[in-house]
């Protein structure tokens, strides 16, 4: 298993992963050096609204987080869905989603930070909510850009 941390605005984002398979994505205030895998660096940059060929090891299997993080996974770039939204496409409760987003072990590859309140609001983000809130803005910039 290889890890490395790139930056994100005042955040480090530390990235664990074998192959094309991530297994952990946490921001971070101080990481140790190292690279990622280009698509994070990309992505950070506004330069990419992809993760290919990465893939998270948080949506394999038939558990209700799995369910819950492909679904989540499928939110297009720039878009956000709620939390009612993603349990109906997981066949679970909203809550359950709540749940697995805050334990999400692959945050960007699955954008937990696309999900987001019946009312708008924008939940929660670990560590910081300020992080979904310039992903959101990252994200909308960029999708402007290349209408």
């Amino acid at each position: 298993m290889q890890t490395g941390s790139c930056k994100f605005g005042l955040w480090k984002v530390i990235v664990s992963w074998e192959g094309n398979t991530v297994h952990q994505v946490q921001f971070v205030r101080t990481a140790p050096a190292g690279a990622v895998p280009v698509p994070f660096t990309k992505f950070l940059a506004g330069k990419t609204d992809s993760f290919s060929p990465l893939v998270s090891s948080a949506v394999s299997g038939d558990s209700a987080y799995a369910r819950i993080y492909r679904a989540v996974a499928e939110i297009p770039y720039g878009e956000t869905r709620t939390y009612r939204e993603i349990a109906l496409a997981a066949d679970t409760h909203p809550r359950v989603v709540g749940n697995a987003m805050a334990k999400n072990p692959t945050a960007l590859i699955v954008p937990c930070h696309r999900v987001v309140a019946a009312d708008g609001t924008l939940g929660g983000f670990t560590p910081d909510l300020q992080i979904k809130k310039d992903l959101l803005k990252l994200e909308a910039a960029n999708k402007r850009e290349k209408n």
